[in-house]
């Protein structure tokens, strides 16, 4: 089967204390054309966010040592990391599940048993919302609000280069790929600016670099 645009060099998180959920889930995806890296609980998925940034992370709400909940909370805490679409997987289906799902900081929230490709459907609707944000920035001038910073903002030539290629919307693994250095780096690089711009997060600094020209 040939993977859909979307998902072309997609790389995904998932998180589940059932291996075989983790079986199942990880082989769809990745016969879907994703790249998917796995974690058994919260813990161990932060322990990863240190090293690979994915363009979206699959969570269970219950599970041992951090759950789903404490996992999101300290996700969108983080500025580094807060732009990144979270699923909630979940065997508790109730409206109050769900709503405390949401409010917590995930983007979808899905209930156990679920059909593969339902799954699959919002993963490429996360990931295609995500990428109309980076592109909204380019019609700010049609009535949109501008990102506002510091005026005496001031960037290395580095630093220039990668939130150039942030604003095209590449991931920090792929813009270390492309300037051959480690995807700490770039991640060190995109705190900085995001400490130099008082922005909150990725999303805000593509729109910022290209309402002010950076993006070229």
């Amino acid at each position: 089967m040939t993977a859909t645009s979307i998902s072309e060099q997609k790389r995904l998180l998932l998180i589940d204390d059932d291996p075989n959920l983790i079986l199942l889930v990880k082989d769809y995806l990745e016969f879907r054309g994703y790249e998917v890296i796995a974690a058994e609980n919260g813990r161990k998925a932060m322990d990863i966010l240190q090293e690979e940034i994915p363009d979206m992370i699959i969570c269970d709400v219950m599970m041992p040592e951090m759950d789903g909940y404490a996992f999101v909370k300290q996700i969108r805490e983080d500025p580094n990391i807060n732009w990144i679409p979270v699923l909630f997987l979940s065997a508790k289906g109730q409206s109050q599940d769900r709503v405390k799902g949401l409010n917590t900081g995930a983007d979808v929230y899905m209930v156990k048993p679920f059909e593969p490709e339902e799954l699959v459907a919002q993963v490429e609707s996360s990931l295609k919302q995500y990428k109309r944000v980076l592109d909204s920035g380019k019609n700010v001038s049609r009535g949109g609000p501008k990102i506002m910073v510091p005026f005496d903002v001031d960037l290395t030539p580095t630093e220039k280069k990668v939130v150039q290629l942030v604003a095209r919307g590449m991931s920090n693994r792929e813009i270390a790929e492309i300037m051959k250095v480690s995807q700490r780096t770039i991640e060190s690089h995109v705190s900085s600016m995001l400490a130099k711009t008082s922005l909150h997060n990725r999303t805000e600094l593509a729109r910022w670099a290209i309402e002010s020209g950076l993006s070229n």
